[in-house]
């Protein structure tokens, strides 16, 4: 009995083992499903961040003005200005908290119901200078979903809405009756300074100066200007002919080293403006001149190739032209106007450095002819698109076509520039606009790269 009993004990003793055994078994199970429950949900979050909808933030934009969200959605929000900016859903007590240039922040809509709602920068005065935007939370029917809250929201909505959009237009119409409404022109034809030998001189500053982009915001523009005179954006448009001599003084005034590169411009190699190839940079306070021949027809730029990530878009830019474009025969060109496009920096989404409805209109009388030169110095491509009157293209990059050809829509990509011929046939206010559609309007109405072509 007892080889019976020492089993039954050894068994016994066994099964104790085996039973504690498994329930740390369990508890380790558990642990390991927890943890793997924990990443799981951790890799959930991480992935609707990575799926959530971008916004940047700016001086003084939300881009995109219009979002949409699907229901449980994220705002990936970063702050792409120079300045502290924040994200907010108005009435909802969510939001990210202040973020300073360069940071980003996750803002998690689960807690939104769908429907429509108001996104705005909660700094002081940001919002009344554009920080303001529409979010919506959901799909409408008709457009890949079933809910109608949204709809119901826009109607509500409606109304108001067409009122805030008309204000842009409202603004532009009292310009066009009583004068600009923003302080500074851009392009002003410079005079040279003629030299005993015939040279003509261009005597440039470059500096910082208050520039107001459109009604109301001012930024601190980097601009070329006359010594002794009010630097501009774009800066003074500089024009010459076929074999004249010309001699370019660079004053810089900044607080940052930087160089002129005739943009399209046939330079001597040592003149063609880029630091630490063809050149020193040229450090605060130190003068460089440039001097070659003029060589055209050429329908250049004159730009920083120094830190010109932002030294360009947020501002250093000017027109440079040589000689006149020809014509086709029976052309006679009544004026010519240049249009300098940007979309970054403080200048942002404009049209000789201002954005509507600051944009300066171009005013023909029926039957002329008039001139326009594109210079995309901006980041991205424009569309730039005139309604009701074709535009004949007759030169890309200074180059005349050998058969010039009509475009309802003519794409300006960054650097180039396209010279075109518009003929007021039709009496009207012909919209004038870069074709990529946030460029021109948003939920506050047309913004940007507006303008108008009135033919009286």
């Amino acid at each position: 009995m007892s080889p019976r009993i020492d089993d039954e004990q050894g068994f016994g003793l066994t099964t104790v083992m085996f039973t504690l055994m498994a329930v740390i078994l369990a508890f380790v199970a558990l642990a390991v499903a927890a943890a793997a429950l924990d990443s799981s949900n951790q890799a959930k979050d991480e992935a609707k961040a990575a799926g959530g909808t971008a916004v940047g933030l700016t001086e003084f934009r939300i881009n995109p003005a219009d979002l949409t969200v699907a229901e449980g959605g994220v705002l990936k929000v970063s702050n792409n200005g120079t300045t502290v900016h924040n994200l907010a859903v108005k009435g909802q007590d969510l939001g990210t908290p202040d973020l300073k240039a360069g940071d980003s922040a996750t803002l998690d809509l689960g807690k939104l119901d769908a429907g429509m709602y108001e996104v705005y920068c909660t700094i002081p005065g940001h919002a009344d200078a554009g920080m303001k935007g529409a979010l919506m939370v959901g799909t409408m029917a008709g457009h890949g979903g079933t809910g109608t809250a949204s709809e119901d929201a826009l109607l509500k909505t409606n109304e108001a809405d067409d009122k805030v959009m008309a204000e842009p237009v409202t603004a532009y119409v009292d310009q066009l009756k009583k004068g600009a409404n923003t302080k500074g022109v851009g392009n002003p034809p410079m005079a040279p300074k003629i030299l005993p030998d015939g040279t003509k001189e261009f005597d440039l500053v470059a500096k910082i100066i208050d520039w107001e982009v459109e009604p109301g915001k001012t930024v601190r523009a980097w601009a070329y200007g006359p010594v002794g005179g009010e630097p501009t954006v774009p800066g003074p448009m500089i024009k010459v002919s076929t074999g004249d001599k010309v001699r370019v003084v660079l004053d810089n005034q900044l607080p940052q080293s930087t160089a002129i590169h005739f943009h399209g411009i046939d330079v001597p190699n040592a003149m063609d403006g880029v630091p630490d190839v063809t050149q020193p940079p040229v450090k605060p306070g130190e003068k460089f001149t440039y001097e070659f021949v003029a060589k055209g027809p050429a329908v250049g730029m004159y730009h920083s190739h120094h830190h010109a990530e932002h030294q360009v878009p947020d501002g250093l830019v000017g027109a440079f032209i040589i000689d006149d474009m020809p014509v086709p025969a029976g052309v006679t060109v009544s004026q010519r106007v240049p249009m300098v496009l940007n979309d970054a920096g403080v200048i942002g989404l404009s049209l000789n450095g201002k954005s509507f409805p600051a944009t300066a209109p171009t005013i023909a009388k029926l039957g002329q002819w008039v001139m326009v030169d594109y210079f995309n110095e901006g980041l991205q491509i424009h569309p730039m698109h005139l309604h009701g009157l074709p535009q004949l293209v007759i030169a890309k990059d200074g180059f005349p076509v050998s058969a010039p050809y009509l475009e309802d829509t003519v794409n300006v990509a960054p650097g180039e520039r396209y010279t075109v011929l518009v003929q007021a046939t039709t009496p009207g206010v012909w919209a004038w606009h870069c074709h990529i559609l946030n460029h021109a309007e948003g939920d506050n109405g047309m913004f940007g790269m507006v303008t108008t072509f009135i033919v009286q």
